[in-house]
C-alpha cells in the first residue's frame, strides 16, 4: 500500500545542486522541505552495491535522525564504454573537494585510451533512484533514466556534475547548457527530461498530492 507525503519533509542531500532540483520539484505540491545539512545530519556511509539500495540508506538515516518523512536521492554517470562506471561511485570521482572537472577529464582520458572517439562509443546514461523513507520504516522507491551521448570539451555551466559533457539523445544541448526548466522542469513549463525529473514524476504519482 502506497503512502502520501503530507506534510514537512527532510531532503537527505549535502549537495547544494541536487537540493536545489528537488526544492524546485516539490515546491508545487506544497510540501514544505527542510534538508540533511539544515538539520546538521550527519552523512550515512553508502555501502550499498546499486543506487536504488544507496538512495534508502541515506532516506533511512535521515528518517530516524529527525523523526520525519525523508526523500534522498542517489544517482549517477553510467559510461557504458567503461563498463558501467563511474556508476554510484559518480559523486567519489570527484574526490572530496568535489572536482567535477577533474573527473569529466578522467572519464575523457579513459574514454581516449580505449579508443572512444566516436559519438557511437560515447554513449552513457543517467540514473537517478528516489527513496522515500517514515521513520516507522516503511519506503516507496522509484527509478529512471535518461539517455545519451558524453561530449569533449564540456560545454556550458548550468547543472552541476557531469552535466556539461552529458548530450540526452536528441538534443543539441548539454545538461550544463540547458535552463532548470529545460532540464527538470515538468509539464507544463517542461518536458520532464532529467533522470531525476523522471524519477520524482513515478513517486509524484504514488506519494504526492496532485498539482
Amino acid at each position: 500500500m502506497h503512502r502520501r507525503i503530507t506534510d514537512k519533509l527532510v531532503i537527505a542531500t549535502h549537495n547544494p545542486g541536487k537540493l536545489a532540483e528537488m526544492r524546485e520539484l516539490l515546491a508545487p505540491h506544497g510540501v514544505e522541505a527542510i534538508s540533511a545539512g539544515e538539520l546538521g545530519l550527519a552523512e550515512p556511509k553508502e555501502t550499498g552495491n546499486d543506487f536504488r539500495s544507496n538512495a534508502a540508506i541515506k532516506a533511512i538515516a535521515a528518517a530516524q535522525a529527525a523523526k520525519l518523512p525523508a526523500f534522498a536521492d542517489d544517482s549517477g554517470i553510467v559510461v557504458d564504454a567503461l563498463d558501467g562506471a563511474p556508476g554510484i561511485y559518480s559523486a567519489r570521482w570527484a574526490g572530496p573537494s568535489k572536482d567535477f572537472a577533474a573527473a569529466m577529464a578522467q572519464i575523457e582520458r579513459l574514454l581516449q585510451e580505449r579508443g572512444a572517439a566516436t559519438p557511437d562509443k560515447r554513449s552513457a546514461h543517467f540514473v537517478s533512484a528516489l527513496c522515500v523513507a517514515w521513520p516507522d520504516d516503511h519506503l516507496e522507491e522509484v527509478e529512471a533514466r535518461v539517455d545519451g551521448t558524453l561530449v569533449w570539451p564540456p560545454r556550458g555551466t548550468a547543472g552541476f556534475g557531469y552535466d556539461p559533457m552529458f548530450l540526452p539523445d536528441g538534443y543539441s544541448r548539454t545538461f550544463g547548457e540547458m535552463t532548470g526548466i529545460e532540464k527538470h522542469g515538468l509539464p507544463p513549463l517542461g518536458l520532464g527530461l532529467s533522470h531525476r525529473a523522471r524519477a520524482f514524476v513515478k513517486l509524484a504519482e504514488i506519494c504526492l498530492e496532485p498539482r
